[in-house]
C-alpha cells in the first residue's frame, strides 16, 4: 500500500478527479481518500511512480508518506 500526501487536494471534486486518474492507470486498485487529512491511501500492484504519476497528471501535488 503507498500513502501520499496530498497537500493541495481541498474538496471532494479533487479527491474525485485524483481517484479517477489513479483508476485509470490502474482500474483494479483500492483507494481511500481522506480530504480532512489530504491523504490518499492506493494498494495496487502498479509501482509507486505509476501512482504518483497518475496524481501529478491530474493537476495535482502527491507526496509518498513513510
Amino acid at each position: 500500500m503507498y500513502n501520499f500526501t496530498v497537500s493541495d487536494m481541498t474538496c471532494g471534486h479533487c479527491a474525485s478527479t485524483i481517484e479517477k486518474a489513479v483508476k485509470s492507470t490502474d482500474p483494479a486498485c483500492e483507494i481511500k481518500i481522506d480530504v480532512a487529512a489530504r491523504t490518499v491511501q492506493v494498494e495496487t500492484a502498479r509501482s509507486v511512480q505509476d501512482i504518483a504519476d497518475a496524481i501529478k497528471l491530474a493537476g495535482y501535488t502527491g507526496t509518498l508518506a513513510a
